[in-house]
């Protein structure tokens, strides 16, 4: 299954409608609705800020009432988001209904994006870059450069991936 703008566009909003709480959405579907318009994604990484399996359950009883396979909806991102550090105060509101759903900030979605950089997370945090260039969203450059250097040291294809995402991070001759 392919989710593009409009389909995780509908099922955030039904979620927010209908969930209680708050929740983060990261990953493809963010960028999807964020900053890259025609970027698809065959998952939306999800899930309850509280950490219960009755979000869980709420939130796959959802996916199924949008006629979705339960496994299109990924709450395993927030092992991920739980591991870097004050990460809560780099959410961002995406919709306000019933529940709160959150974005990551620009920040906290290189620092997610870092470890794992797979081609595509590359190619997302590069779209994410030069949006943030002409948007005016703000990164914590020194943040996200000082994790690039923290983590091991990679495979040869990740190394230059983490070389290409620190480069770009680097001020433009109009920044």
């Amino acid at each position: 299954m392919t989710f593009d703008r409009p389909r995780i566009d509908r099922l955030l909003a039904r979620a927010a409608a209908q969930l209680d709480g708050e929740w983060l959405v990261v990953g493809g579907s963010v960028a999807a609705i964020w900053f890259a318009a025609t970027r698809t994604t065959e998952d939306v990484d999800m899930f309850g800020l509280a950490g219960s399996n009755a979000e869980r359950l709420a939130l796959m009883a959802i996916a199924e009432d949008e006629g979705l396979p339960i496994e299109a909806i990924s709450t395993t991102a927030e092992y991920f988001v739980r591991r870097i550090a004050n990460w809560r105060d780099e959410l961002v509101v995406l919709l306000q209904g019933r529940a709160t759903i959150y974005r990551p900030s620009a920040t906290l979605f290189l620092l997610l994006k870092a470890r794992r950089l797979s081609a595509t997370d590359l190619e997302d945090c590069l779209a994410l870059i030069a949006h943030c260039r002409t948007s005016g969203e703000w990164i914590e450059v020194d943040r996200v450069r000082a994790e690039l250097a923290a983590l091991p040291a990679p495979a040869t294809a990740l190394f230059e991936r983490r070389a290409a995402l620190a480069t770009a991070l680097l001020p433009t001759s109009s920044s």
